[in-house]
């Protein structure tokens, strides 16, 4: 079993497209400090982005456009001296019942039937209420960026930088 970094992918990872979606390459804003805090995390944990992606559902999200930029993601972050990224995507609709779409625990799941993960051990950063409810779903530790809304965080912070720092902290 292995402890794991969870981390939601819009609004934690990159910046987040209004009430749209990342439709184009332009749209993929990286937020600042994000390629080292993710670089450290993947030295010492294992790094899974689980991300909801309704946009391919709707038809407005390449599925190939989500393949390159994790791609890309995945290899600004080993250039910068961090290790392997796991990426898992829910494409379905939020009313298609799926298992897989947060606030549903599926997409960790998914990465525990490919490694086995240390829950006890691992952690969820997200921005919204959804990432939090599925973490909890799963006993990790939830850290959520930005303010709190209904789902209840075990702790709260500003930005991927201080969820990082206070990751650090939690795990020595």
């Amino acid at each position: 079993m292995r402890a794991t970094v969870f981390l939601d992918r819009d609004g934690v990872i990159n910046r987040r497209v209004g009430p749209g979606y990342v439709n184009v390459r332009d749209d993929f804003v990286l937020l600042p400090g994000v390629i080292q805090d993710m670089a450290w995390m993947s030295q010492r944990f294992r790094v899974v982005i689980v991300t909801n992606q309704q946009g391919i559902a709707l038809g407005l999200t390449d599925p190939q456009l989500v393949r390159d930029l994790h791609a890309e993601l995945a290899d600004r972050v080993k250039r910068a001296g961090g290790h392997e990224l796991e990426f898992f995507v829910c494409p379905h609709h939020r009313d298609s019942g799926c298992s897989c779409r947060k606030p549903r625990a599926g997409l960790l799941e998914q990465a525990d039937q490919i490694e086995p993960v240390d829950w006890q051990s691992s952690f969820l950063v997200g921005d919204s209420d959804r990432d939090i409810e599925a973490g909890k779903r799963k006993g990790v530790t939830t850290i959520k960026i930005g303010p709190t809304g209904e789902a209840d965080p075990d702790y709260t912070v500003a930005s991927l930088q201080e969820a990082r720092s206070l990751i650090e902290r939690l795990s020595s």
